[in-house]
């Protein structure tokens, strides 16, 4: 079943379900999205399903873009409040990825720093020739 909207035009209006095909994001995630306020329906149909605009689909386009850029909800939801608010959210989203890219930084930082350790206790390894009583790997417990 599709509902319209009567405003100024006739807009289609899409339960749950369909938003949920067309966006390819299961319902339980919208629901949670909708929670969180990151998606408002429109209201609901008699047997109780959420309506949605189809503007829907391309927020939750949008969510799915900025998750994969490592943007957490909470700061997606700040970036759409700022857009809800009428204004191009673009420096916002500037920012939250120069910081994506600091924290990047970091994080691949500690992992050469690992790297180099696994890779110095891989160069020292030599099979124990045997083991006291409690040891696992003698090998890590000499650390």
């Amino acid at each position: 079943m599709v509902a319209t909207l009567s405003q100024d035009q006739d807009r289609v209006l899409l339960q749950i379900g369909q938003v949920a095909f067309q966006s390819q994001v299961p319902i339980k995630t919208i629901r949670y999205y909708e929670e969180l306020g990151l998606l408002k329906s429109s209201g609901r149909t008699e047997g109780k399903f959420r309506l949605f605009t189809p503007d829907t689909i391309k927020r939750i386009t949008f969510i799915k873009r900025l998750q994969k850029l490592g943007l957490s909800l909470q700061e997606i939801a700040e970036i759409l409040g700022v857009h809800d608010r009428g204004v191009a959210p673009c420096a916002e989203i500037k920012q939250q990825l120069e910081q994506q890219i600091l924290e990047i930084d970091r994080r691949i930082a500690e992992l050469m720093t690992l790297r180099g350790e696994i890779n110095e206790l891989l160069e020292d390894w030599t099979p124990p020739v045997n083991t006291t009583t409690g040891e696992i790997c003698p090998i890590l417990q000499k650390m």
